[in-house]
């Protein structure tokens, strides 16, 4: 299985810009993808952006597009979000993520807090 660990969230102000990294270990050869969730208080989890493991492909949900790029630094086997323009309402805890083919996202790393002052 792949053990995730996510880094990089913090207090910022609007307009402001942060990128997120996960580190993933483990079994990382075998995965289909990677992305992002995020839980705001009260919310249900949502899906924010992924990235095939090959890299050949990206899908961003509609509060993500234009303002947020998710990548792979396969160098160090590191997904990163890179946000521009934060809004008060991306305040969350983010999540990386991780599934295997034919599998739906099943590996969740513990979290990072985003808040995002107006």
């Amino acid at each position: 299985q792949v053990q995730l660990a996510e880094s990089g969230g913090r207090l910022v102000q609007a307009g402001e810009s942060l990128r997120l990294s996960c580190a993933a270990s483990g079994r990382t050869f075998s995965l289909s993808a990677m992305g992002w969730f995020r839980q705001a208080p009260g919310k249900e989890r949502e899906f924010v952006a992924a990235f095939t493991w090959t890299g050949s492909a990206t899908n961003y949900a509609e509060h993500a597009k234009g303002r947020f790029t998710v990548y792979r630094d396969n160098a160090r086997n590191t997904a990163a979000l890179q946000m521009n323009n934060l809004q008060p309402e991306d305040t969350a805890t983010y999540y990386c993520a991780a599934k295997y083919p034919g599998r739906d996202w099943s590996y969740f790393g513990q979290g990072t807090q985003v808040t995002v002052s107006s």
